[in-house]
């Protein structure tokens, strides 16, 4: 098993060429289930997750590849319609292959989705939706069996709460649907924003891209004639470097960029002190005389990202003074807190709030990554930590963060891959 040794190291200097984005590819990779041609689909990270959800394709009998950031995948000749455990276990993303499979062949069985290390992430409203299209839903086995021999039927669906693989899952299966679906309490995150554009570029009729309430015209099981497209770039990603220069007090400049999508993520970097230059494609962060204390609540987007909690809380360990961070979206998400205090950081929870206490004097030592934006804030840590941090179980950063360890290394960084 790898791990990762790094070395403190500030300021860092340069730039990074931010990849395509994970969260939007894996729904994009799903959506191929739709096409009744090849899809090539360019600017596609190169990350563990990507090619988890390739292998269950090919397993249902697609052919693809993989080259350059560009995949190419035909799915015309699917006759498999079962999403094994042995893959789905791995990655929760996987229950996106549900919607498509049952609209476009009425039938189809995926595996339950494995635990979550963040907590529990149910897929009930997915479930519920469905049956409210028609189809009928049992659970045998460890398998979700979903059947609907005339297909799926529009309807209108109120989801109780936002959720992101729910409103992607649900817009394809309503793609193919006869008639007339409505999503009240849409997600609206970019990445649900591009797949819907997608799906309308592709002949399908779709309106509130971009709201909480989408209307989606489904075809009647005519399939979609599909042209190539890029992936949009990684928010997260780009967020987390924003986050490496803010920590270290660096000017680093990020290219390959989409600035809107990170509105609420710079807005707290300045808050704290910093300078960003922004451009149409590009940000550069310039260093601040003081961090000064935050205080954050996660919330659906536009709100502040879930998946930026981590690293912030490891950016404030080095602000003058205390910051509040409330996780309002998943109950098991400071389990990266524990590890952090190792280094020395000085952290308090109380339930859904963390409050922390700054500048600490962190120090390397031994931690673990829990889960994938955990395992980044605790290389943002260790940039700042005297001496060495090693990071295990870093299979966690290689789901979601492109060459991660080289990328670093351009800006100065000292950080190299080892096996245990």
């Amino acid at each position: 098993m790898d791990y990762l040794q790094i070395q403190r190291h500030t300021p860092l200097e340069g730039s990074i060429a931010i990849s395509g984005a994970k969260n939007a590819a894996l729904p994009l990779i799903a959506m191929t289930l739709l096409a009744k041609n090849a899809v090539s689909i360019g600017n596609v990270p190169e990350v563990v997750d990507i090619k988890t959800l390739l292998k269950l394709l090919q397993n249902l009998g697609a052919t693809y590849t993989f080259d350059n950031h560009c995949i190419t995948i035909d799915t015309c000749c699917l006759r498999n319609t079962k999403a094994t455990y042995d893959i789905v276990k791995t990655m929760r993303a996987s229950i996106l292959v549900l919607g498509p499979l049952l609209t476009r062949f009425g039938h189809c069985a995926v595996s339950l989705p494995g635990g979550c290390a963040i907590g529990q992430r149910p897929i009930d409203l997915h479930l519920k939706a469905l049956e409210k299209m028609g189809a009928t839903i049992t659970i045998k086995s460890g398998y979700i069996v979903a059947e609907a021999p005339k297909g799926l039927t529009g309807a209108a669906i109120v989801f109780d709460k936002i959720t992101v693989t729910g409103t992607a899952n649900i817009v394809m299966a309503a793609a193919l649907a006869q008639g007339t679906t409505t999503i009240t309490n849409a997600a609206r995150e970019p990445e649900v924003v591009q797949l819907c554009e997608v799906l309308y570029q592709s002949g399908v009729a779709i309106e509130g891209i971009g709201s909480a309430y989408l209307t989606i015209h489904g075809t009647n099981r005519t399939l979609l004639e599909m042209n190539s497209f890029d992936v949009i770039p990684d928010r997260i990603e780009a967020g987390t470097y924003l986050c490496a220069g803010a920590i270290t007090n660096s000017t680093l400049t990020l290219t390959h960029v989409q600035p809107k999508h990170l509105e609420t993520v710079i807005a707290k970097l300045e808050e704290m002190g910093f300078y960003c230059d922004i451009t149409d494609h590009t940000i550069t962060i310039h260093p601040t005389q003081t961090i000064k204390p935050v205080t954050i609540v996660t919330q659906e987007y536009p709100g502040f990202p879930t998946d930026m909690q981590a690293q912030f809380m490891a950016l404030c360990t080095q602000a003058e003074g205390t910051s509040t961070i409330e996780e309002r979206l998943f109950e098991n998400r400071f389990m990266h807190v524990s590890e952090l205090q190792r280094l020395g950081a000085d952290i308090k929870l109380s339930g859904h709030i963390a409050t922390i206490t700054g500048p600490s004097k962190l120090s390397g030592s031994d931690v673990m990554a829990t889960d994938l934006r955990a395992s980044s804030a605790l290389v943002l840590a260790a940039l700042v930590a005297e001496g060495e941090t090693d990071i295990h179980r870093i299979y966690h950063l290689d789901r979601g963060y492109e060459k991660l360890e080289s990328k670093f290394q351009t800006l100065g960084a000292i950080m190299k891959r080892s096996k245990e």
